[in-house]
């Protein structure tokens, strides 16, 4: 499956709500790396994709009680 990478506008804005997505996204198979610019007004998630889906990503946002939908290109 090819990589690629996945970018979100999230909820996340802050440090402490970014470390309450940290273990999902780090232990979840299929994604690389990932990470949160907080200083940007949506919030962008980015994730370097190895075989998860948005929909993966979005429930695993979700289920922390944030926001996530993806960015179009």
């Amino acid at each position: 499956m090819e990589n690629k990478n996945l970018q979100f506008k999230t909820t996340l804005n802050c440090g402490g709500c970014v470390a309450k997505v940290k273990s999902d996204l780090d232990n979840t198979q299929g994604i690389g790396e990932w990470n949160v610019d907080t200083d940007n007004a949506d919030k962008i998630l980015t994730v370097q994709s190895e075989g998860a889906t948005e929909d993966e990503i979005i429930a695993i946002i979700k289920s922390k009680g944030f926001k996530a939908e993806p960015l179009t290109v």
